[in-house]
């Protein structure tokens, strides 16, 4: 499994912005960081995991989830390992962990991923 850290998340005012990061290490034998799709998908206490936003191996592929559409930008920067969704216009409702997840044919279902990374909270206040 590749190994998967979250970071950037925090406390932000509603209809503020945030950048979360994820960066990639230990793919399998023969893999590069270019070779996975990642996906965001975040879970809020009580409610079922969601799909937030993916991009996929060669960047000719990205998607988001209804609720986030028109908020949020994916980009990847495969030299560091590393895909960044800024999300803009938070609502509370936006708050939850947000986990990214790594796989070469990863799509926007949470079932398409092999690797997960810990989470990153994000709580936007009202």
């Amino acid at each position: 499994e590749v190994h998967l850290v979250e970071s950037g998340g925090g406390v932000v005012q509603a209809g503020g912005s945030l950048v979360l990061s994820c960066t990639a290490s230990g793919f399998s034998t023969g893999f590069t960081f270019d070779d996975y799709a990642i996906g965001w998908f975040r879970q809020a206490p009580g409610k079922a995991r969601e799909g937030v936003s993916g991009i996929g191996s060669s960047r000719d592929s990205e998607w988001s989830g209804r609720s986030v559409k028109g908020r949020t930008t994916i980009s990847r920067d495969n030299a560091k390992n590393t895909v960044y969704l800024q999300m803009n216009s938070l609502l509370p409702e936006d708050t939850a962990v947000y986990f990214c997840a790594a796989d070469p044919f990863g799509g926007s279902q949470s079932g398409q991923y092999n690797s997960w990374g810990q989470g990153t909270q994000v709580t936007v206040s009202s």
